[in-house]
């Protein structure tokens, strides 16, 4: 008898989540679409473009998505672009004066690109159901989650990472974002598999989702674009800044448990104490460049352990960044003695070989190396302090992409392999322990020696 009752209430909850779906479907269908087509109809010889599809996939996608509560915004870079030109004009103008022309959102293009936080759709099922009977055509792109990647048992976990939905020959692209440890968003490749129609849309054509992404978590606010309510990053600007520095690289989880299933990972109280000062000094590091809006990456040996183990080489005993001289501020010194880290020491100058090192807790070091351009190459340098003899570091050029590293968001060379064999060759993947700065690096050349005349100024010790 009690599993009769269960069945009848599974089959009623069934039936009234159905008729509610459907009766959602019906308002959209016959009572929203006839009311806002009539609207158009009556106003139709005053309202100059809102013929247009790209409008009219806008609008029905807004429709749908805020009667959903599902909260998207907008972030497609020419749309974003056209209302930064006119940023004030367009943040000031009321609902009833946008509706004369259609200015943005009817310029000529295949996709209008938006995002949502993922944490904060609720109904993604009947939001995908709704947009398909409304007319939409669909594509759901998912694929692993990479925050698990780190657990076996976990790391084939899909998570959704891009729409794609149709209306006639306009698509809307919403990209899905994520929210990851270092308190930013990040979205995933948009790979296709191999039963997708390749047809359905330009795909080439997208701004979004070549590569993963990683982006500041923006502060929203709505504006009013050709009659549309719309929300937009409150400084697109940045956002726009953003988009072409924004690939981001995951960790190497894979090779990193290979790693430590061939070299047993150090877990002595002295290593693990070492790593948590080098993490604590690395997020501190990061909040005062970020600050100083100075571009900054890992580097050497804090490369090499995020690349190679995911983790802080316990045996290193510092960590490492490197910036572009072009970079460089004169109040860099002053916001890290501010910051509670005082200056260790100081060897070359802004011109040539510059090199600032701090001092953290229980002697781990902070050592920031300034990197100058060449024609063919790029370099550091570095100053024996007993001798003034000068040493040159070379690399290929490289870009600088996105990771994660210490539950924080940092930059790190996109070429990251060539990067690494520069500095510590072919057989990067074996820990060296013992480390000569002057002879080990392969990469590293003699550069003459300072003048004794100028010692004073690029050999300070602290």
């Amino acid at each position: 008898m009690s599993r009769i009752s269960k069945n009848v209430i599974l089959v009623v909850l069934t039936l009234t989540s159905s008729a509610f779906l459907l009766f959602q479907l019906y308002y959209y269908k016959h009572y929203l679409s006839a009311k806002n087509g009539s609207g158009l109809s009556k106003s139709k010889g005053s309202r100059i473009g809102f013929d247009g599809m790209q409008w009219r996939a806008v609008k029905k996608f807004i429709m749908l998505t805020s009667s959903q509560n599902v909260p998207v915004f907008l972030i497609d870079p020419l749309i974003l672009e056209l209302i930064n030109k006119n940023f004030e004009q367009v943040k000031n103008t009321s609902h009833a004066s946008s509706t004369s022309e259609c200015k943005v959102f009817c310029v000529p293009r295949d996709f209008t690109t938006f995002a949502l936080q993922y944490q904060l759709w609720k109904n993604e099922e009947g939001w995908f159901w709704i947009a398909e009977n409304m007319g939409f055509q669909c594509l759901k792109i998912e694929s692993k989650d990479p925050r698990l990647d780190w657990i076996d048992s976990l790391s084939g976990t899909e998570i959704p990472l891009h729409y794609i939905c149709k209306l006639a020959s306009h698509a809307i692209h919403l990209v899905v974002f994520h929210e990851r440890s270092g308190n930013y968003l990040w979205h995933g490749h948009l790979r296709l598999k191999g039963h997708v129609d390749r047809k359905f849309v330009p795909f080439r054509k997208l701004q979004f989702g070549r590569y993963p992404g990683a982006f500041d978590r923006p502060e929203l606010q709505q504006i009013t674009v050709d009659g549309l309510d719309v929300l937009i990053p409150k400084d697109p600007m940045h956002f726009l800044e953003e988009i072409p520095h924004s690939r981001f690289i995951e960790c190497r989880y894979k090779e990193a448990r290979a790693f430590f299933q061939q070299y047993l990972d150090d877990n002595t109280v002295e290593a693990m104490t070492f790593q948590k000062r080098a993490k604590e000094l690395l997020q501190l590091a990061a909040k005062t460049l970020k600050k100083l809006g100075v571009r900054f990456w890992l580097s050497s040996g804090t490369c090499l352990g995020w690349f190679r183990q995911c983790s802080i080489i316990p045996y290193s005993k510092d960590v490492d960044l490197g910036i572009f001289i072009q970079d460089y501020k004169s109040d860099i010194i002053s916001a890290f003695q501010d910051a509670g880290l005082p200056l260790k020491h100081k060897f070359g100058k802004v011109e040539d070989s510059l090199e600032l090192s701090f001092q953290g807790k229980d002697d781990v070091k902070l050592d920031i190396f300034f990197f100058y351009e060449e024609t063919d190459h790029m370099w550091n340098g570095g100053t024996q302090a007993k001798t003034g003899k000068k040493f040159k570091y070379l690399f290929p050029k490289f870009t600088l992409c996105w990771t994660e590293f210490v539950d924080t968001k940092f930059r790190v060379p996109c070429e990251t392999v060539e990067y690494i064999e520069a500095n510590y060759g072919k057989t990067w993947k074996i820990p060296v322990k013992t480390w000569d700065w002057k002879r080990s690096p392969p990469n590293v050349q003699p550069n003459g020696v300072w003048p004794v005349s100028e010692w004073d100024e690029v050999i300070q010790l602290y």
